[in-house]
């Protein structure tokens, strides 16, 4: 694992995930932001315009679900590399939202060497 500096959105519902992903990020060297829904996610990244270098983004939220907010996050940044997390495997939806331009998906729970891999891979274009 190499070590990050950036600033990382992490947006979930679940308090836990949350919890867990911020001190996680941390470890591996990033500044975490984290938002509790979509809604909020766009509120937080509209305050950090230009710190913000990737979205860690929850597929499955109340309210504003991933490509919802996937969207309008593009339009506030149409570079923005985003990260997509879910409880459940890449499905439909998943896949819908990858073909809109989505870097990257990974399953929760993920542990840290996975994300690491998957965020590296994702700062470096691959």
């Amino acid at each position: 694992m190499t070590d990050a500096t950036g600033t990382i959105l992490l947006v979930d519902d679940e308090a836990i995930v949350i919890g867990v992903g911020k001190q996680m990020l941390e470890k591996l060297g990033f500044s975490v932001l984290t938002a509790a829904s979509g809604k909020e996610a766009l509120e937080i990244f509209k305050e950090n315009k230009g710190r913000i270098d990737l979205v860690v983004l929850d597929m499955i939220m109340p309210g504003m679900g991933a490509g919802d907010t996937y969207d309008e996050l593009r339009v506030l940044d149409p570079a923005i590399k985003v990260l997509l997390s879910s409880g459940y495997g890449v499905d439909e939806q998943t896949n819908e939202v990858m073909l809109r331009g989505c870097k990257g998906f990974i399953q929760k729970p993920f542990n840290m060497q996975v994300l690491s891999t998957k965020i590296e891979e994702i700062m470096k274009g691959a």
